[in-house]
């Protein structure tokens, strides 16, 4: 199952307050922050071309994504109650 099947991620990122982002939204986010960070991505993010891919991949894979030193981006899917 792919987590895009979920609705809602919580995005936790440094000196920020917690985010309730949508698919879609957490997509964009991650988007703009791999077309800044290019070092540092683990190998079978690499393995994608385009930006969308790997943006992708790491909403279905990871939960966390490596943006510096003492920085950090974190997400997780949530099932928000109607």
């Amino acid at each position: 199952m792919s987590l895009y099947d979920e609705d809602t991620f919580v995005v936790l990122e440094t000196n920020q307050p917690e985010q309730f982002l949508t698919a879609v939204e957490l997509l964009e986010k991650l988007k703009a922050v791999l077309s800044r960070e290019h070092e540092d991505l683990p190998q079978d993010v690499l393995k994608f071309s385009s930006v969308e891919e790997q943006a992708k991949y790491l909403i279905d894979t990871y939960c966390e994504l490596d943006v510096g030193p003492g920085k950090f981006l974190q997400w997780y899917a949530v099932r928000l109650e109607k």
